[in-house]
Order: C-alpha cells, then sequence, then structure tokens
C-alpha cells in the first residue's frame, strides 16, 4: 500500500509485526549525493550511532546480507543519518528511523536496493532494513528489534547486523509518541514538522564507521 508515497503496513494488530517498516522521503541538508560508485564495505565493520540517549554500536556483517550492509555503508559514509529522528518507537517490538532531518536528499538516496534472503533471524538487538511487500522495495530507514522478531523472517526482513553494545540506550529511547508521526508530514517537512509536534523524539547525533577495537 501507498499512502501519500509512503508505504505503509497498518497498525499494530493482526499483521501489525510489520507496521510502518516502511519507505520515505526526506534528507540532511549538507549530505552529500548518492556517489556513483562506492568503495565495497569490508566484510565486517562498526557503527557508532552517537544517539541522545547515548553510544550504540552496531556490527555490520556482509555474509548475513550483502546489498544491504553495502548501502548501510555508503549511508553512513556520507553522513546522511546525522540528526536522523527515531520517528516510530513500539516498546518489545522496534525502533526505527531512516527519515533524514530535510527532505531532499532521501529523494536522491530513495533508489530501491535488491532484495537479501534472510540469513538470521531478526531476534533482540539485531538491524535489518524496513521494506514492504513489494520485491526490492528497501531505501533508507531501518530498525532495530526490542524483542525477538523471528516472525518477521518468512517476510524477507533481512538482519544486516546486531547492536554489540548500548542496548540498554535503545531500550530507552522515547516512545511516548508511538506510531503517532504523521508520515506524509515527514515525507514533506522533515524534522522541521517532527522537533515542533513531538519534541521529545531522541535522535541519532552522527553516525560513523568506527576501528575495531
Amino acid at each position: 500500500m501507498t499512502v501519500g508515497g509512503w508505504r505503509s503496513w497498518g497498525r499494530m494488530n493482526k499483521l501489525s509485526i510489520v507496521a510502518t517498516l516502511l519507505l520515505a522521503a526526506a534528507c540532511l541538508t549538507g549530505v552529500s549525493n548518492p556517489p556513483a560508485s562506492q568503495a565495497s564495505a569490508p566484510a565486517t565493520f562498526r557503527v557508532l550511532l552517537d544517539t541522545s540517549k547515548g553510544p550504540v554500536v552496531i556490527v555490520v556483517d556482509r555474509r548475513l546480507a550483502p546489498h544491504g550492509a553495502q548501502h548501510f555503508y555508503e549511508l553512513v559514509k556520507a553522513k546522511y543519518f546525522d540528526g536522523a529522528r527515531f520517528y516510530r518507537v513500539v516498546p518489545g517490538f522496534v525502533v526505527q528511523w531512516g527519515a533524514a532531518a530535510n527532505p531532499a536528499v532521501t529523494k536522491k538516496w530513495s533508489a530501491n536496493i535488491p532484495d537479501d534472503p534472510p540469513k538470521t533471524s531478526n531476534t533482540r538487538g539485531t538491524v535489518a532494513f524496513a521494506a514492504t511487500s513489494e520485491k526490492n522495495s528497501r531505501s533508507t530507514h531501518l530498525f532495530i528489534s526490542l524483542g525477538d522478531n523471528a516472525r518477521l523472517d518468512g517476510m524477507g526482513f533481512a538482519p544486516i547486523g546486531r547492536v554489540t553494545s548500548g542496548m540498554p540506550n535503545v531500550d530507552h529511547i522515547y516512545s511516548g509518541y508511538g506510531e503517532q508521526p504523521d508520515q506524509d508530514m515527514i515525507a514533506a517537512q522533515g524534522n522541521v514538522y517532527l522537533k515542533k509536534e513531538f519534541p521529545r523524539l531522541d535522535y541519532i547525533k552522527t553516525a560513523r564507521i568506527v576501528a575495531s577495537p
């Protein structure tokens, strides 16, 4: 389904396990355009999310989802996620982000990537791209599983890695707004809308590739 250009999965009922695991159009001023070509991501790499709740480290394994891992690597290298709000937080289910601060660059990054078949389960702490029921629909939106979401495995959600440090910080990301932020408004206004209407949303200050310890 498409709602105002955003693909939505409905609400937290029967098949709400996929509610709003969606694509969006938003961007951050000053973020570089998608490169025509990009160096291949390492076999494994670490990403430090410096969030408003504290540091979160994600270890990505390219063998799990080659297309997803490469795309995430490119987005982080481009500083795409800097300032991105965690706009959807459902306790026990997911923390989701991917709409950048200002609606313009995500359009440039909105080309979908090919599907990866899931090679590991969506257990607590795993990170996967959001998608729709359509083939090859992943773009810039990701989620961290807050619980055991193994039921997503058969729907094609392929984890690219997992949180290895800072999961308590993820657990404390503000969830008071639930799924209230309007997808069309985020697409149209980005953080201008979110800061005004949902000022308590937590966010990513910076996202960077970091060396292994």
